[in-house]
C-alpha cells in the first residue's frame, strides 16, 4: 500500500520492528518552570520558555493562527492534492536538517525542514513525494517519488505557511555476517535528505492523501493516535494543530487525543519535549503512552510489550470511545496491523462481539483510519 507514512517510516519504525513496551507519561511528566525544554535552531519562545535540545523542531507559540483556516475552519471540501506531480515537481529548499534522537537510539532520524513558498499548501495527515536525484541502476530510470508524511500543520514550523516538516529515518543495511553497512543497499531517498544541507534544492510533489485527515466539525471528538517510529509524523501534526497553535481547531477543541507511540528507548523518542509541554498544559484533554521496546516492562505474558498489548490493557476504555465515535488513526509499519487486529478480535470475542462486523462498521462509519507500509 503506498501511503502517506510510506517512506517517512522506511527501514524503520523502530518501534513495532523491535517489539514496543508501553510506558505512561503522566501529564505532569517533567513539569516545572525552571526546567527548560530542549530543541535545536531556529528557536520559539513557548510559555516562557527557550528549547534548546537535542529531540525536534521549535516549539510552537501561542499567537492567533488563521490565514490558511476553510471557512468553516472544518470544511474539507477544498482540500487540494496532487498540486505538483512527478512530471513537473516544484523545487523546494532545504531549511534545517537535525538529528533529533539520542546516542544510543538504534539509527538516525533526522527533522527536515523544507520551504515550499506556499506553493504546496497542505492540511495535517497529508503528505508529500520526495524525487530524489539519480538514475535507478534497476530500471535504468530517474528514481520514482518517496512519499513521507508531514510533521508540520499546515502553518509549517515557523508559521508562515511556507514551510513542511518531514521525520525521516535514515535507511540502511548492515550485512549480518561481516555486521559492516553495505552503501549500495542503503535507501536512496531517506540518506539524501538526512545529508542535505540548508539551501540545498529538492523536487517534491503532491501534497497527497486524505484517508488520515481528522475530522474537526465536531470539537469534542477524540482521536485514537497508533505510531510507531517516525509513523508519528502526522500525529505531531495533529497534536501540534490541537494544542500547540492558536488556530480555531485549538481554541474549540474539547475532546481527548490519546498517543500511543513506539520506539527502541527513550534516546528514540521523537517529538517528546513538545508533547510533554501539550501534557502539561492540556491534562484532560491529552494521554500518552510511549513503548519502548528494549527498556519498557513486560506484558501480561511475560514477552516485550507491543503496541496490541499496551492498547489492549485499555480495551475497556478503547472500546468505549469507538462505541461513541471516536476515531483511531494508526500509521508506521505495516507489519503493526495483524498484531493489532488479532488483538482486537480476541477483545471483541471476549465482548461477545464479531470482530469482522465491528471493523466494518467502524471503517462504514469512517472512523478507522490506517496508512502503513
Amino acid at each position: 500500500l503506498v501511503s502517506a507514512c510510506l517512506l517517512a517510516l522506511v527501514a524503520g519504525s523502530a518501534g513495532f520492528a523491535t517489539g514496543p513496551a508501553f510506558l505512561r507519561a503522566a501529564p505532569n511528566a517533567r513539569a516545572g518552570a525552571a526546567r527548560s525544554l530542549r530543541m535545536a535552531t531556529p528557536t520559539v519562545p513557548f510559555d516562557s520558555v527557550t528549547p534548546t535540545g537535542p529531540s525536534g523542531p521549535t516549539l510552537p507559540g501561542g499567537e492567533d493562527l488563521d490565514f490558511l483556516e476553510a471557512t468553516p475552519y472544518w470544511d474539507q471540501s477544498n482540500v487540494q492534492v496532487n498540486i505538483a506531480k512527478q512530471k513537473n515537481p516544484l523545487v523546494g529548499k532545504i531549511v534545517s536538517v537535525q538529528r533529533m534522537v539520542g546516542p544510543s537510539a538504534p539509527g538516525e532520524t533526522c527533522n527536515i525542514v523544507i520551504d515550499h513558498e506556499g506553493k504546496l499548501p497542505y492540511w495535517e495527515g497529508q503528505s508529500y513525494g520526495v524525487l530524489p536525484p539519480g538514475i535507478d541502476p534497476k530500471k535504468n530510470k530517474p528514481y520514482g517519488v518517496r512519499l513521507y508524511s508531514i510533521a508540520s500543520t499546515r502553518y509549517g514550523d515557523d508559521k508562515t505557511g511556507k514551510t513542511t516538516t518531514l521525520c525521516v529515518r535514515r535507511a540502511i543495511y548492515t550485512d549480518p555476517e561481516t555486521g559492516k553497512e553495505d552503501p549500495a543497499k542503503k535507501g536512496v531517498c531517506s540518506n539524501y535528505l538526512c545529508d542535505a544541507k540548508p539551501g540545498d534544492e529538492v523536487k517534491i510533489t503532491g501534497p497527497s492523501g486524505k484517508v488520515m485527515l481528522m475530522p474537526e466539525d465536531d470539537p469534542a471528538t477524540t482521536y485514537i493516535m497508533v505510531a510507531t517510529g517516525t509513523g508519528i509524523a502526522p500525529f505531531r501534526s495533529f497534536l501540534r494543530r490541537l494544542f500547540g497553535e492558536g488556530t480555531p481547531a485549538q481554541k474549540n477543541y474539547k475532546g481527548l487525543a490519546w498517543l500511543f507511540l513506539g520506539v527502541a528507548n527513550k534516546d528514540a523518542l521523537l517529538y517528546d519535549e513538545e508533547f510533554q509541554v501539550y501534557l502539561r498544559t492540556n491534562p484532560d484533554k491529552m494521554r500518552l503512552d510511549y513503548a519502548l521496546s528494549r527498556e519498557g516492562p513486560l506484558n501480561k505474558k511475560g514477552g516485550k510489550m507491543y503496541i496490541q498489548d499496551k492498547v489492549e490493557e485499555y480495551s475497556d476504555e478503547v472500546f468505549d470511545a469507538l462505541d461513541k465515535g471516536a476515531h483511531i488513526y494508526f500509521c508506521g509499519l505495516k507489519g503493526m496491523m495483524p498484531g493489532i487486529q488479532d488483538m482486537l478480535a480476541t477483545v471483541c470475542k471476549e465482548k461477545g462481539l464479531n470482530f469482522e462486523e465491528y471493523l466494518e462498521k467502524l471503517k462504514k462509519n469512517g472512523q478507522w483510519h490506517v496508512e502503513v507500509y
